[in-house]
């Protein structure tokens, strides 16, 4: 089976492309991803929440990386507004590990990109300490971001605050609410859907849990595996803003079985 290309709205300028992605690790012999193809259309004023979805070693993060630039595909070409990506090209990327440096405070953190933009310390300190208000982090500014000074959900704020004030337009999350309890999960899930209404980022987000895919996600695209490639995408047609309420809807109960079965198939499994 080939990828497939999704481009469903006519007339939209392109804000991601991976072209035709292809990753070996052994000269060609054998191919971890091959034939993959993903586009994601720029929409100004709303953004878009993409989710992927796959086995474990189909790739996922491979994506991720690629887009962020900490990865070089074999085969294929990665595109960002139209140009191949470079190194002058500052997208963040959240993990499921804090990736926080502890021997900074929360501040220093948040301001790390604007440091290495050679912004000046005073607006650097302001514009961090505007995007700490806004990820509930006021109060913990000038504490060291480390365990178990700070939780793992504020761990987890400081890694989103520091995307966000690098580049608000996209941010990449590879199952950064993997390793919560599951009250922090659903506050950071609320948290995530706040901060993207506000910025109308272009995010996209690796997770396992199905359901969350389906509260968090406007487009899910499902990932088969040896060689992978994308298989299935899935409009999530569910109200732009959602709340606690949604997941009580039992079209969204439909979405969430919708998906699981459809990942059941593609992975062999029914």
């Amino acid at each position: 089976m080939t990828g497939l290309t999704f481009s469903d709205s006519a007339g939209l300028d392109n804000i991601i492309e991976l072209r035709n992605i292809g990753q070996s690790y052994d000269g060609g012999q054998n191919w971890i991803i091959k034939n993959l193809d993903f586009l994601i259309e720029d929409k100004p004023g709303q953004g878009q929440f993409v989710v992927i979805l796959g086995m474990s070693g189909s790739g996922k993060s491979t994506i991720l990386r690629y887009i962020a630039g900490l990865q070089k595909p074999t085969e294929g070409q990665v595109f960002i507004h139209g140009k191949p990506l470079d190194e002058r090209s500052r997208i963040s990327m959240v993990f499921q590990q804090y990736s926080s440096l502890p021997w900074m405070t929360v501040l220093e953190n948040v301001g790390l990109a604007l440091s290495y933009q050679g912004v000046p310390k005073k607006e650097r300190d302001e514009r961090a300490m505007e995007m700490i208000k806004i990820t509930g982090l006021e109060g913990h500014e000038h504490k060291y971001a480390m365990y178990p000074t700070l939780s793992g959900g504020q761990l987890q704020r400081v890694a989103i605050a520091r995307s966000l004030i690098a580049n608000p337009e996209i941010l990449l999350m590879d199952e950064p609410f993997g390793a919560l309890d599951i009250k922090t999960r659903i506050q950071m899930q609320e948290l995530l859907l706040q901060l993207w209404d506000r910025f109308h980022s272009t995010v996209i987000f690796v997770t396992h849990d199905i359901s969350e895919a389906v509260y968090l996600g406007d487009d899910i695209y499902i990932m088969k595996y040896a060689p992978s490639c994308f298989v299935e995408h899935i409009k999530v047609d569910l109200p732009l803003h959602r709340t606690w309420e949604t997941k009580r809807d039992p079209h969204f109960t439909q979405l969430v079985h919708h998906v699981e079965d459809t990942m059941m198939r593609v992975s062999g499994l029914r």
